[in-house]
């Protein structure tokens, strides 16, 4: 968000007497002014790991997608260009053309000019009017004869740096591993954006930028019944897994505070009866086996009775 590179940071770090590896990336303008007075940007932690898998992803889906299609991947590439159809690049030759033509002719309009004035055949006043307006007429053609060349010339560069990915696509057999030749070959730049935690989950765009053809949008199928389900069962999983980080980091305040002992067990209610309860296990959520079978067959009929009144 700030512009500025991220450092790689990597090592060993102690908490709570263990001893864990770290490899992430964050913002150099936040690792500068962390400690200072003024604090500037935000962390915009992401680990090396989770990065490297969506490079990967993004180089594996991409090349696949040049390589099995060609015309369709050269169009869309060419798509971002202000000429989008060969045909408009035609019509746009045809036309600089002409107006090039025109343009040697005003040479010749001024230089007769000048000739005819200098022989005393023309009088002043008309001269200065003609030979203005020629000038003006052939600056114009040249400042649309810059702008349309432009465009002319970026038109042969899309198409030039589709046939580039597709040459460096084809160069590559195996996308399984990442390395650094491929990250180097492939990859332009990385924009890393500030996570957003409003629903609840960590989500932060990244955005991989590909060499030749820019950040590209590989046209993906829409996801299945099956990938969906498994994909919110992911997402449930994530929610669990957060709120027993979020359990036992309170534990351990409370424990450093002195307000429990060690070993001692967790206070809990009972998601079925509502009662307070004691466990070993910080997740559990019944106070008995009883509560545990009411609770499932009470879920289960509730999703009996949505799927009736859905399918009537």
């Amino acid at each position: 968000d700030c512009g500025a590179k991220m450092y790689n940071h990597r090592g060993k770090r102690k908490k709570a007497g263990r001893e864990y590896s770290v490899d992430f990336y964050s913002c150099s303008t936040y690792t500068l002014t962390f400690e200072r007075e003024t604090q500037m940007c935000s962390s915009h932690t992401v680990s090396t790991k989770a990065l490297n898998a969506l490079i990967l992803e993004t180089i594996r889906t991409t090349a696949s997608y040049a390589i099995q299609n060609k015309e369709e991947f050269i169009q869309k590439v060419r798509s971002i260009s202000q000429v989008r159809q060969q045909e408009a690049a035609k019509e746009l030759k045809r036309k600089v053309a002409k107006e090039r033509k025109r343009s040697a002719e005003l040479d010749v309009l001024i230089k007769k000019l000048y000739e005819t004035y200098a022989m005393g055949k023309l009088e002043e006043k008309r001269f200065e009017l003609l030979c203005a307006e020629y000038e003006k007429e052939q600056a114009e053609l040249e400042q649309l004869l810059a702008s349309e060349q432009a465009q002319l010339d970026q038109f042969h560069e899309d198409t030039d740096r589709a046939s580039h990915f597709l040459a460096l696509a084809q160069k590559y057999t195996d996308f399984t591993e990442l390395t650094a030749p491929m990250i180097h070959e492939f990859v332009e730049k990385i924009l890393v954006h500030a996570p957003d935690r409003s629903t609840g989950e960590r989500v932060q765009e990244i955005e991989i930028y590909l060499n030749f053809i820019g950040k590209f949008e590989v046209p993906m199928p829409e996801p299945t019944e099956e990938e969906l389900a498994a994909e919110e069962k992911r997402r449930q999983k994530r929610i669990r897994d957060h709120e027993k980080y979020l359990r036992q980091k309170e534990r351990k305040q409370k424990i450093a505070e002195g307000l429990i002992v060690p070993g001692e067990p967790y206070q809990l209610v009972c998601q079925c009866c509502g009662e307070p309860f004691q466990s070993v296990r910080p997740n559990a959520k019944f106070c008995k086996p009883a509560c545990r079978e009411k609770f499932y067959r009470q879920e289960k009929r509730k999703a009996k009775e949505t799927e009736t009144s859905q399918t009537a």
